[in-house]
């Protein structure tokens, strides 16, 4: 554990200095985040402004989901954008073979390698929106903290779900539109899942589970949330977590090499 902790201190040192020689992109992935989170609170907005609520979700309520959704984006850009989405460029150029040569995990190498500063912006704007509601709604700390667990497993899970579809390139090579697809699913996390009719609801926590990724934390967060629903997001996680690795073995069985 202690080697693999050094190796992603050298790998993040080392591509945060390569990617801050360049810090006008970060003002504008500042400037880009902050419209993206105006053009989340319009949309939201645009609901609660006649008096209509989500059912049993305030205006505060639904900022909270909100908040934890922009977490989650920031953490996408963070370390999955620049790490997963290459697995199709390791497989298409060959690299990958460089990849499964070196003494470490290839998982850990291809999730881990870089990570990119543009998502920390959208990082600090949802721990932001998060304290505005909170100071609504008369948070304390322990409120805060009991979402701790639910938003790690919706890590988790998101990291797993996007792992797993970059997998797929060792057959399908180009899966950018697939990987986009997802990106657009996850998209209802803005809002809770009371703002969908039953079926997307179904949809949208059993079959793609966005519920888990905003809702559940939130529920968490106000103390409203259901043991079993918090026990479900962890077992949900971890499956997940399994099932990415496992995945990722069988294909490399089909992984033939640039050279072969």
């Amino acid at each position: 554990m202690t080697r693999y902790i050094n190796i992603l201190k050298l790998f993040w040192s080392t591509a945060l200095a390569a990617e801050l020689e360049y810090r006008l992109n970060f003002a504008i992935a500042t400037l880009s985040s902050l419209g993206n989170l105006c053009g989340s609170l319009f949309g939201l907005f645009l609901f609660y402004r006649t008096g209509y609520t989500f059912e049993g979700w305030n205006w505060e309520e639904a900022l909270l989901v909100l908040g934890i959704f922009t977490f989650l984006q920031g953490f996408s850009a963070t370390f999955l954008v620049p790490n997963l989405s290459r697995i199709v460029e390791h497989v298409q150029q060959g690299t990958l073979d460089f990849v499964l040569l070196k003494p470490v995990s290839s998982q850990f190498w291809l999730s881990s390698r870089t990570i990119s500063p543009w998502g920390f912006p959208e990082i600090v704007f949802s721990g932001i929106l998060i304290g505005f509601a909170g100071t609504g709604l008369q948070f304390t700390a322990f409120d805060y903290l009991q979402s701790a667990m639910p938003i790690f497993f919706a890590m988790v899970s998101l990291y797993s779900i996007w792992f797993i579809l970059g997998a797929t390139s060792i057959w399908f090579v180009k899966i950018y539109n697939v990987t986009e697809v997802l990106r657009g699913l996850m998209e209802a996390g803005r809002f809770p899942m009371v703002a969908y009719p039953a079926t997307y609801r179904f949809f949208f926590t059993f079959v793609v589970p966005v519920a888990f990724l905003t809702t559940v934390p939130a529920e968490a967060m106000l103390g409203r949330s259901q043991p079993i629903w918090i026990v479900g997001s962890g077992i949900l996680a971890f499956g997940l977590l399994l099932a990415s690795g496992i995945f990722w073995r069988f294909a490399l069985r089909f992984y033939t090499s640039a050279s072969s």
